[in-house]
């Protein structure tokens, strides 16, 4: 077969051709059916091919090239520049070279051909060859552009500025002339464009790694590692392919504030695989297990009642951390700081740094904690109490604090005593305490008595002087006595009347009126000035019972009556009575001024 070339190199066509070379080689006549030669389809010379060519001569400039045909190709001299305009491999009269075929004939009738080109589509059809989708390449980053950088692999391909690495750099042109590792993502033949991905190769790799090294940690190894990232709860360690975590209480036996005070951003590290979870793929770090832990032998450090000097590190509205040696912590909470003060935050007695003497109360050595006293290495001023105040001792305080049933009053700093509502008053009906007394108020009491192991002291206002009930009481009111007093309650069973201050009587619903009387406010109103007559007077109940219908009758009969009359039961709605009972036969009662009044 011979090159169509030759055919437009003498203007002849194939049948004129054969009959010549026919006639050239003697042969009778020219048979069309046996050609003397045949011709290719000259697929060299179909436009945008590659084809051979030689080189014949430099003139300038150009570079002049056959390739078989009827007439030369010109090239510039500039296609053979690289991008800093130096020429690489010049060209040489007969130098062989692959050429682009453009065009068969421009304006003036010559082939158009790039060596250019060729060499681009060469490159890019060895790429092709070798090359498919998810491979890996290699290249250097010639330049960046909009959108991301171009990366030499034997052509130019690509990288995103988001796939340039796992988290984007600040500036990706940092990468020029650098060599990296990538991987292909797409490969777009019509458009002869590749878009590669450092990011995903790098996160394959990564993968890959974890994987086997996943396959590989095992609990109590220890494993060099590089811290890539601090938080405030911890550290995070890559291993290799995988993070780690390093907890912040996991760093030292000792207390951590923060976990810069003892790793920083890629120092490398060796840690110890505390645990491995491969499902959820967590790993466990410390570094304080490298070493033998403190509270191993705490219990015979720090025995049970031993005294030590140790450093507040902290202070909670709970109590303060007292560090004993590294590592070794204990709680001093804030009700075994002082046996007497009260105390309403620990920064009152204590500061971060103070050094202070402790007693050890009680060790949990499972948990790790350490329950520690301040107030047990000072004398209880509670052991002498009794010592102090024996009963029937007059002390002097201040009143500290009221409840429904009493008032506290400090008798020295700590030493609080209790002075019941019923040990406030003989003869007065005392509601609540503050009817009697105010915060802050100093009175003087007498000790009752004191249980020094529950810590109490009962006090007694009313004990100051004598019982009125077993003085002058019986003797001024009297059984037929004529008294005058003020309303100053009105109960569903009778009226209560104040005879003196502190001092009450009951006017019982019975001893109203004549008659049947439904509601005593439909007779009295209080504060309301009435005279009454002494119905009966028991001094052992602390009761006086009086009548207003009885007024008018002669003092005999109310003697007699005081004397055999008999007390008709009164509703007590479950509450203990408190009232003032007559005894005169219509039913007058008596009421005991110092106990709770049933309805009052």
């Amino acid at each position: 077969m011979v090159n169509r070339n030759l055919l437009r190199e003498y203007d002849l066509s194939e049948e004129d051709m054969n009959r010549q070379l026919a006639e050239a080689m003697g042969l009778d006549e020219y048979d069309p059916l046996h050609p003397v030669v045949t011709f290719g389809e000259d697929e060299e010379f179909d436009v945008n091919n590659i084809i051979k060519g030689r080189v014949i001569n430099i003139v300038g400039d150009e570079v002049v090239v056959d390739v078989g045909y009827k007439s030369e190709g010109v090239i510039a001299i500039e296609e053979w520049k690289d991008e800093g305009s130096n020429i690489v491999n010049a060209p040489k009269p007969g130098d062989e070279i692959l050429v682009l075929l453009e065009s068969v004939e421009d304006e003036s009738g010559a082939i158009v051909l790039s060596y250019r080109k060729a060499k681009r589509q060469k490159e890019w059809e060895d790429i092709i060859a070798k090359h498919k989708e998810g491979d890996e390449v290699n290249g250097m980053v010639t330049r960046k552009i909009k959108g991301g950088l171009l990366v030499n692999i034997g052509v130019n391909v690509f990288l995103p500025a988001s796939q340039v690495d796992i988290r984007r750099p600040p500036d990706i042109g940092d990468y020029i002339g650098r060599t990296i590792d990538c991987t292909i993502l797409k490969i777009d033949e019509a458009r002869r464009n590749i878009v590669v991905s450092r990011r995903k190769l790098i996160e394959d790799r990564r993968k890959k790694a974890k994987d086997e090294l996943l396959k590989q940690l095992e609990p109590g190894q220890i494993r060099k590692g590089m811290v890539k990232n601090i938080a405030e709860f911890g550290a995070f360690v890559d291993l290799g392919g995988i993070d780690g975590l390093l907890h912040i209480t996991d760093m030292s036996w000792g207390r951590v504030n923060n976990p810069h005070e003892v790793v920083k951003i890629d120092q490398e590290l060796e840690v110890f695989i505390i645990s491995v979870d491969k499902d959820r793929e967590k790993i466990a770090l410390g570094l304080k297990q490298k070493s033998k832990s403190p509270w191993e032998d705490v219990v015979g450090k720090y025995p049970i009642s031993s005294r030590h000097t140790g450093e507040v590190v902290n202070v909670m509205s709970y109590g303060a951390f007292v560090k004993l040696e590294p590592g070794i912590e204990g709680l001093v909470h804030i009700s075994e700081m002082s046996w007497t003060k009260r105390i309403n935050h620990p920064n009152e007695l204590v500061s971060i740094g103070d050094h202070i003497e402790v007693q050890v109360l009680n060790i949990n050595k499972d948990k790790q904690e350490i329950s520690l006293g301040i107030k047990q290495v000072q004398p209880n001023p509670w052991d002498k109490v009794a010592e102090r105040y024996p009963p029937n001792t007059q002390v002097e305080g201040i009143v500290r604090n009221l409840t429904n049933y009493g008032a506290f009053i400090e008798i020295e700093e700590g030493i609080d005593g209790l002075l019941h509502v019923s040990d406030m008053s003989w003869v007065r009906k005392v509601g609540h305490p503050s009817d009697v007394l105010n915060k802050g108020d100093k009175v003087k009491c007498v000790v009752l008595s004191v249980d020094q192991e529950k810590r109490r002291i009962a006090l007694g206002l009313k004990q100051m002087a004598n019982d009125p009930w077993e003085g002058d009481i019986p003797s001024r009111y009297k059984p037929g006595d004529n008294v005058k007093g003020k309303v100053t309650k009105i109960t569903n069973f009778g009226v209560f009347i104040e005879l003196e201050p502190g001092l009450e009587g009951l006017l019982h619903i019975s001893e109203l009126a004549d008659g049947k009387v439904d509601k005593p406010e439909q007779l009295v109103k209080q504060d309301q000035e009435l005279e009454v007559r002494v119905l009966r007077v028991d001094a052992a109940e602390r009761k006086i019972g009086l009548s207003r219908k009885r007024v008018d009758e002669i003092e005999e009969a109310g003697v007699e009556a005081g004397v055999e009359a008999a007390a008709p039961a009164e509703p007590t709605s479950g509450k203990p009575q408190r009232e003032l009972r007559g005894g005169t036969g219509s039913g007058g009662n008596l009421i005991n001024i110092d106990k709770p009044e049933a309805g009052a």
